[in-house]
């Protein structure tokens, strides 16, 4: 299995169940979308190497697992630009 990208403590603390164990997630929460708004390209997408180096994408938001294809034609009331598109590549800090 694949390493796992670093979280935030607070996302890491409310991860109930390994990634392999989340349910996949449906009409009900995804949204068909036409627009760059899609599932690839929200702040909170992660994909992950599952068994035998097969990708996993995931939700880190909704904690579920996205259908492939589904990441480039759904999105969810949740979707946000990540961090990089919200203030830059490398903010000012003050």
């Amino acid at each position: 299995m694949g390493v796992p990208l670093p979280r935030p403590a607070a996302l890491h603390a409310r991860l109930d169940l390994p990634i392999e164990e989340w349910s996949y997630l449906d009409e009900a929460v995804l949204l068909e979308t036409r627009s760059r708004k899609a599932c690839m390209t929200c702040h909170w997408f992660r994909h992950y190497a599952g068994v035998n180096c097969i990708p996993m994408l995931t939700c880190q938001l909704h904690q579920g697992l996205i259908a492939h294809g589904e990441h480039l034609t759904s999105r969810c009331q949740g979707w946000t630009d990540d961090m990089t598109r919200q203030r830059g590549w490398a903010p000012e800090v003050a």
